[in-house]
């Protein structure tokens, strides 16, 4: 077994997704687009569907936020049909645009990736190295979470959809941000609590070293992944990755 686990108390890895086990180019190129030009015929087809009318309460709330803080969003026309349609897609492009978080926007995007996911439109590339990695860590009895700001639904269409086929069977657990904000220490200590474990037990991968310093501070260990197209990160005191089979070489973080 790698030093990284047998000289650590280890039992489970939390992951990123992109830009840590698949690469940023496939969710800002690939994903994003394919959303943004279904969101209109979407929406048209769904408008009045119970699941769509949650995601627009959850924008409608998130609107009059943007308004009373004066961001300026495109208005919302609380009427239905049509119009209503138009200023709903005007409002999650603008969101999209900024790469708001957003609760609602998030699952909304989920519901029109599954519709890519199933007419085989989408296919999600692994890094070659993962799947090999993540079972090596199953094998060793580690369990394997995944925490991403892409919404559950995303994250389990994306496991079930790569490029190495559907390999769900190797994730355990998935966090999203109704958990809470990547880079807010709390959100770690909710997972830690979901999995039932002590913060030390969980090793953190991520390309963002906002979301390791947030976990550091939690008491996780960590390893920064830097991967082909990756945004440059500040120096930090994270262990370096450049790809997953170094899990089984490197010392404990």
């Amino acid at each position: 077994m790698s030093p990284m686990f047998t000289n650590s108390p280890i039992r489970a890895i939390l992951l990123d997704i992109e830009g840590t086990i698949t690469p940023i180019s496939f969710v800002h190129d690939v994903l994003f687009p394919y959303a943004r030009a279904h969101m209109n015929n979407y929406l048209g087809a769904n408008f009045d569907s119970p699941a769509t009318t949650a995601d627009l309460s959850l924008l409608r709330e998130e609107h009059a936020l943007d308004m009373q803080q004066g961001k300026q969003p495109p208005p919302l026309v609380a009427a239905s049909g049509a119009d209503a349609l138009d200023s709903f897609v005007s409002y999650v492009f603008w969101l999209m645009d900024r790469d708001r978080k957003s609760a609602g926007l998030k699952s909304l995007q989920g519901k029109i990736w599954e519709d890519g996911y199933a007419n085989l439109s989408l296919v999600a590339p692994l890094f070659p190295d993962v799947v090999p990695a993540i079972e090596k860590a199953r094998q060793a009895g580690l369990q394997i979470a995944i925490f991403s700001s892409g919404s559950i639904l995303a994250q389990r269409l994306l496991i079930a959809h790569t490029n190495a086929g559907d390999v769900s069977q190797l994730i355990d657990r998935y966090f999203d941000t109704t958990t809470g904000p990547k880079t807010a220490i709390p959100s770690y200590r909710q997972i830690a609590s979901t999995t039932g474990l002590d913060p030390s037990e969980i090793l953190f991968i991520s390309d963002v070293v906002a979301e390791l310093d947030a976990a550091v501070a939690m008491g996780m260990s960590t390893l920064l992944c830097v991967r082909p197209g990756n945004q440059p990160q500040p120096p930090g005191r994270h262990q370096i990755i450049y790809s997953f089979a170094e899990l089984w070489s490197v010392p404990s973080p």
